[in-house]
């Protein structure tokens, strides 16, 4: 008896101290795992969303709201305790169109407690859903996007898919500022899973929405180059058309525009996707005869020729055994380099070429260096302009690359042999006209902080100088001369100085270039006076299969682009006829 009731003791004692080492190992050395174990059984943590921005063009002088949200909600359906015939019915038919699940999948996993059945369910709809009180359905809140202004600058401005993500133009490539940051509501619950409002495990991150983002985009004058593109599509034989208005004197972009657009509430409706390609950004190209106005540029700086240099026009020059002609087949012989531009003349650009290599007579290595050196170094040809958007790179080949034959570089003195976009184009020809400042092209003005007030960002400074002031002065008026030359008649108001460079870029078919389909293009300028440039238009128009030109096609478009830009920024004539 002694024995066992001795045993016992000592069982018990062994028993108690694994006890009491058991409560000191919880206790002490894995305190913090069962306080993590104790807060998933009562502490529930939620997400707060984040408002998502919105964004504004400017209207004159003041901001303009172009994209706004609105509640929204997204339906659960519980397939578990749900009735389906019931939910079926009063959903579908309230909900209608919003409706993205099939309903044969929804109940076919009874164990499945979650299935979305319908997004972006309007206020009034969700309301009627609620008053009938079906078991089993859950409401989620959020937002969607708005467009006030329907189409306009729809592949500028893109949309948010149903994932609350920005898709294409300004809302993915600004998707983190306009997105903000999500909060996070951790809160104790009791036994029915009901929050408790006190308690020091309560914790509260605030979300922070989204910017404001306010676009340089002036509203009007983004709608009327809309409009005046989709009227030149409308009556040829073309199918697209794009264009930019910008401030040659800040880098400012007031018009970014595409035709044809799409409606962005419905981007899911869209057809061809291309609709969503914003081109002056995103679509690299061969832009033809605008880039005489940088090879002239070049050459003018290097102080190898002016206006009235002459050369000998035969119509054609024979590179790499490869005869370049002109397009346009007269004023052989004699003539001045400002003719050669007047009349778009390939031979006038590769004259300018060779006379960057200090050789009249033939294009050498020097002066593709330093061709390479104004393209690529100065105007930025093949490189991203670093505006806040998404944007093509294109290429220019460099000097000492296997395949920087004469040839190429020849064709790249009339943009051809060579890929870049509208905007390094514009943001180039920019710089040409304004006294030789490049300066980085953006879309950003600044943005509506949360009290309303308008924060306007700083006038960007001048990245580089790409010509002399005295080349740029020259070459204003060179590109006064050519639209002087080109129309005579009344069509630019009088007073004003306004120049500009006509550009048909041609297709390539079986890997050569074809006249069969060509590409019409324009960019000019204008102001008050030589001195005073105050716009920058540049436009493309074409068609697949289509032959369009630049002086036939694109100019017109200018010219009533460039009409309404004096009358809308007020510019006072100058003097100029």
């Amino acid at each position: 008896m002694e024995k066992r009731v001795k045993a016992l003791r000592i069982i018990l004692v062994a028993a108690v101290a694994l006890v009491l080492v058991r409560l000191f190992m919880i206790q002490i050395f894995e305190h913090d795992a069962w306080v993590k174990r104790a807060e998933q059984e009562h502490v529930v943590q939620y997400t707060v969303p984040a408002e998502r921005g919105e964004i504004y063009m400017m209207d004159g002088d003041e901001p303009t709201v172009v994209v706004m949200n609105e509640a929204v909600w997204t339906i659960i359906v519980d397939p578990m305790i749900a009735d389906p015939k019931e939910t079926e019915r009063l959903i579908s038919e309230i909900a209608g169109d919003k409706v993205v699940a099939e309903w044969k999948d929804v109940f076919a996993d009874k164990t499945r407690r979650y299935y979305i059945v319908a997004r972006g369910v309007k206020r009034d709809a969700v309301q009627k859903i609620r008053t009938a009180n079906l078991v089993g359905v859950y409401y989620k809140e959020g937002n969607a996007r708005v467009y006030p202004e329907g189409q306009l600058a729809s592949s500028l401005l893109g949309f948010v898919n149903n994932d609350g993500d920005g898709q294409y133009g300004v809302e993915q490539a600004l998707d983190k500022d306009l997105a903000g940051e999500d909060g996070i509501l951790k809160t104790v619950t009791d036994v029915n899973n009901v929050a408790l409002s006190i308690g020091d495990d309560n914790v509260r991150i605030p979300a922070k929405d989204g910017k404001n983002v306010v676009l340089s985009i002036d509203r009007n004058i983004q709608s009327k180059m809309e409009q005046i593109l989709s009227d030149a599509v409308e009556h040829s034989a073309a199918t697209n058309a794009a264009g930019i208005v910008m401030d040659p004197m800040t880098g400012e972009i007031w018009a970014l525009a595409n035709v044809p657009t799409y409606d962005a509430t419905k981007y899911n409706e869209v057809e061809d996707a291309s609709v969503f390609v914003n081109v002056p950004l995103e679509s690299a190209y061969e832009p033809g005869s605008m880039c005489k106005t940088f090879s002239f540029s070049a050459a003018i700086d290097q102080g190898k020729m002016s206006p009235a240099t002459t050369y000998d026009n035969k119509g054609y020059l024979m590179v790499d055994n490869w005869k370049i002609e002109n397009a346009y087949k007269g004023q052989l012989g004699t003539i001045t380099m400002q003719t050669g531009l007047d009349y778009s003349l390939n031979t006038s650009s590769m004259t300018a070429l060779m006379l960057l290599g200090d050789d009249a007579s033939q294009i050498t290595q020097k002066g593709k260096d330093r061709l390479y050196e104004y393209y690529h170094d100065k105007f930025g040809f093949g490189e991203y302009t670093d505006i806040e958007l998404v944007e093509a790179k294109g290429y220019i080949t460099k000097p000492d690359a296997e395949d920087a034959y004469n040839s190429r570089y020849a064709n790249m003195t009339f943009g051809q042999g060579m890929n870049i976009t509208m905007m390094q184009l514009a943001a180039a020809f920019s710089s040409v006209i304004n006294g030789g400042e490049y300066f980085r092209p953006t879309v950003v003005a600044g943005e509506v902080l949360p009290n309303g007030t308008f924060n306007y960002l700083q006038a960007p400074e001048s990245i580089r100088q790409t010509i002399s002031s005295s080349t740029s002065k020259t070459m204003r008026e060179m590109l006064y001369n050519v639209r002087s030359y080109k129309r005579t008649t009344g069509v630019d108001k009088p007073g004003y100085y306004i120049g500009g460079k006509t550009g048909t870029s041609q297709g390539i078919k079986d890997g050569a270039y074809t006249f069969d389909e060509t590409i019409g293009n324009y960019v000019g300028f204008g102001g008050a006076t030589q001195d005073t440039p105050e716009y920058v238009i540049m436009v493309k128009i074409w068609g697949d299969g289509v032959k369009m030109e630049g002086e036939r096609d694109a100019m017109p478009i200018f010219d009533k682009m460039s009409t309404y830009m004096i009358d809308y920024l007020k510019i006072k004539p100058g003097g100029n006829d």
